[in-house]
């Protein structure tokens, strides 16, 4: 049976940038090669419901259990273009009034509210500016996927 939107499909993958290294896996035995941390085991989403970036999303209808897929998602329809808009500018005593006091420090990625996330990519005495896009953003990924089981 093709997978359809509202199904529910477990499916390994590995993630690659458009230069070929693995940003991401579910594969056990891919994870230790390309530093890849924590728990790596199949996900498993309703297809269609926003759980996944776009493209993969697309890709997974008309897929059926067992197939094997290798599917390229550009920006758009993966983590975004990298926009301007994104990135930040505070006064250093604001920033350190969030961090708790924090000093800020080029090259670390922080929380801000409301669960964003961001890179401080500019750090001195008048502005500290912080990089809000994904760190994926602009960029062409490739996933290979393989359907394990849809429900």
């Amino acid at each position: 049976m093709a997978i359809e939107a509202g199904d529910e499909v477990t499916f390994e993958y590995v993630a690659r940038t458009a230069g070929g290294e693995v940003f991401d896996t579910s594969r056990q035995s891919v994870a230790p090669e390309a530093d890849v941390r924590g728990d790596r085991r199949p996900l498993t989403v309703t297809v269609g419901t926003g759980e996944l970036i776009e493209g993969l999303d697309e890709a997974l209808i008309g897929m059926v259990e067992g197939e094997t897929a290798t599917v390229t998602v550009p920006p758009e329809k993966a983590y975004g273009e990298w926009s301007e808009d994104r990135v930040v500018s505070y006064h250093p005593k604001a920033f350190r009034g969030m961090l708790d006091g924090a000093a800020p420090e080029v090259g670390k990625r922080i929380r801000l509210g409301q669960g964003q996330v961001g890179e401080v990519v500019h750090a001195d005495e008048e502005t500290v500016r912080i990089d809000c896009n994904h760190e994926m953003a602009g960029e062409t990924v490739e996933f290979e996927i393989e359907i394990i089981e849809v429900a």
